[in-house]
């Protein structure tokens, strides 16, 4: 082509618009930047890049990372102090590559017995098609030692655990880990990288839901993995690999949410306590759990490790029977029924906890129905008179076991 001749509009069309530097003030918030392919000024430059894209994070393509997942990704390290961050599209991404970078056939991981309930599902399929060899260890952790094998590659946990947030004692388990070469990684969901560190406690591995916490409006799916140095490079090797990556849309709404995180958190805290004092006096209510109440049995621990509660909580009732939980849950006009948490509004599930643990519970056997309450930021009086109606059915009636509160 000419230096008369003019690319036509569809050419010029093409290239228009890439030019993002303009003069003024910036955006609060950093802009989102959809991507697949990146441009380069010459073939030398292209070269320099790809050679340094696997130790350092530069623009190269679109897998790889974008400025709006960049930054998703440091504001998550700061939070949970650690060296770097990959982000996955949801939760159960990030712990599915947490088993297949750090474990191979013939290994051997111990998880909690308090896990995700999905987990056992990946556990029983995945892992054991992979050759993968899992016990599962009590809630509490004190058990660990006695099963440790020397294939143990991975020991997994979970704190608080799911339904009744047992806690186990981090540090003494990363001493334990570090004594025989074993990585430790932890699921910090309910710690949100401000409420808990594990990283700070002895883990070489933090993951989270970003879909829950971070985000704080159930609209996005997220999950997170950030790492020490010593094991970034095989996280970030593995992910390369199996080209995971995150849409920048999606980044940036768990970026916006992330804003007002600690504002939120002290907000559904402070509403939890609310309702679950409430409850623990209730008469239809057999037991409360919440390790920020002095009745938990590892409320020590949380006290020792924690930086606060959030909005979770679960209850038993007298009554032991599932038809009763169902009841009081259907009954309930502000709590919306559903799976998942973090968000702004308050929900409710059913659990069953003969089928979310396996090796026993800890500090007793509990009854084997709970309804679970995230507490979101509607106010406590209002979830409170909603929770007193639901439940009056069930004071007048006869109770099948003594009150053990």
């Amino acid at each position: 082509m000419t230096d008369e001749t003019e690319p036509s509009l569809a050419t010029r069309l093409v290239g228009l618009g890439r030019n993002l530097e303009v003069p003024g003030g910036r955006a609060v918030n950093p802009p989102i930047v959809r991507m697949s392919t990146a441009l380069f000024d010459s073939v030398a430059e292209l070269r320099d890049f790809r050679a340094r894209r696997d130790r350092e994070r530069v623009i190269t393509y679109g897998s790889r990372g974008t400025p709006t997942t960049h930054a998703l990704e440091d504001l998550v390290t700061e939070l949970e102090g650690g060296h770097r961050t990959r982000l996955f599209p949801t939760g159960l991404a990030a712990i599915v590559q947490v088993f297949l970078t750090w474990l191979r056939p013939g290994d051997h991981v111990l998880i909690t017995d308090a896990v995700y309930q999905p987990v056992r599902t990946l556990a029983a399929g995945l892992l054991a098609d992979f050759g993968i060899a899992v016990d599962w260890y009590a809630a509490d952790g004190t058990d660990i030692e006695a099963r440790i094998r020397p294939t143990t590659r991975l020991i997994y946990v979970e704190v608080p655990g799911s339904f009744a947030y047992e806690i186990c004692d981090l540090p003494k388990i990363g001493t334990v880990a570090r004594a025989r070469g074993i990585l430790v990684a932890a699921d910090n969901t309910w710690g949100a990288g401000v409420l808990y560190r594990p990283l700070d406690l002895g883990a070489d591995i933090s993951l989270t839901a970003a879909t829950k916490y971070l985000g704080g409006h159930s609209d996005v799916m997220m999950g997170s993995v950030t790492t020490t140095a010593e094991v970034w490079p095989r996280l970030t090797a593995s992910c390369d690999a199996m080209g995971v990556t995150v849409g920048s849309d999606d980044a940036w709404l768990v970026l916006r949410g992330a804003r007002t995180l600690t504002t939120r958190l002290a907000a559904h805290a402070a509403h939890a306590l609310d309702v679950a004092r409430w409850l623990e006096a209730h008469p239809a209510v057999r037991r409360v759990w919440s390790p920020a109440l002095p009745s938990h049995p590892d409320h020590a621990l949380w006290r020792r490790d924690f930086h606060g509660t959030n909005g979770l909580l679960s209850f038993a009732l007298h009554r032991p029977d599932e038809a009763a939980v169902d009841a009081v849950i259907d009954a309930l006009e502000l709590f919306g029924i559903g799976a998942s948490w973090g968000g702004y509004e308050s929900l409710v599930m059913p659990a069953d906890l003969s089928r979310a643990r396996s090796v026993g519970a800890h500090p007793g056997p509990p009854p084997q129905f709970l309804i679970r309450l995230h507490i979101g930021l509607e106010d406590p009086a209002d979830l409170i008179a909603d929770l007193d109606r639901a439940l009056a059915p069930l004071v007048d009636r006869p109770q099948s076991e003594a009150d053990d509160r």
